[in-house]
């Protein structure tokens, strides 16, 4: 738990958990385990299948997720995330070496036409999105990358680095060609900080999440 007060729950997530019940994941999920510390609080805020919820990450991205705790907070968390004026930062392990340390891959991502499980850059009815790279340390084989999406499309951040040919380390589904070639579990994709407008103080809150051991542990 990072932050908590009577409007909303700043959380931590942990790779590997799935933030919300569906089919093959009705249990040990954020929000199983939200409703039984909040005591069933939560219960029909925003809808009874995902109370509470704002936005979502993938269950192997772990890091800075806010959970609405009241109607009005969760209107005001959507309606900040519709304007675009909650801030995101992500730290992720991208494979190669970059030829430039920062930039903006800006591409219309929709559903892949060949595996509808998938996202796809190269589609003709995807939406536009935009998402700033950083580069802040270059390895052998892998960089340690910090990225800025602007737009929140779904895979957004996997997709837009194995657009420009630096997929994630660990991601088998947009970077499989290289998935053996270190022993992970996951897409090394950490959401490392968020930023909001707190819905009843109008105060601006900045949360930080650390990066996993597994993701420190192979930077060094």
């Amino acid at each position: 738990m990072l932050y908590e007060d009577d409007d909303l729950i700043v959380v931590n997530k942990a790779a590997g958990m799935v933030v919300h019940p569906a089919v093959g994941n009705y249990e040990h999920t954020l929000v199983n385990a939200l409703l039984h510390h909040c005591r069933c609080h939560l219960a029909g805020i925003g809808g009874v299948e995902r109370p509470g919820i704002v936005h979502r990450l993938d269950k192997g991205t772990s890091g800075c997720i806010v959970v609405a705790k009241n109607d009005a907070a969760h209107c005001s968390l959507v309606d900040q995330f519709k304007a675009r004026t909650v801030r995101k930062v992500y730290r992720a392990i991208c494979w190669g070496t970059f030829v430039r340390v920062s930039g903006r891959i800006e591409t219309d991502i929709g559903r892949s036409g060949r595996d509808r499980q998938k996202m796809s850059a190269r589609g003709t009815r995807g939406r536009a999105t935009l998402s700033e790279y950083r580069v802040l340390k270059q390895f052998p084989s892998f960089a340690l990358v910090e990225v800025t999406p602007h737009t929140g499309r779904t895979h957004q951040i996997r997709v837009h680095m194995a657009h420009i040919g630096h997929p994630l380390v660990g991601d088998a589904v947009y970077g499989r060609a290289r998935a053996a070639e270190i022993a992970v579990d996951r897409p090394m994709l950490h959401a490392y900080k968020l930023s909001f407008t707190h819905p009843r103080t109008g105060e601006r809150l900045e949360f930080e999440a650390p990066v996993p051991e597994d993701m420190a542990n192979l930077c060094k």
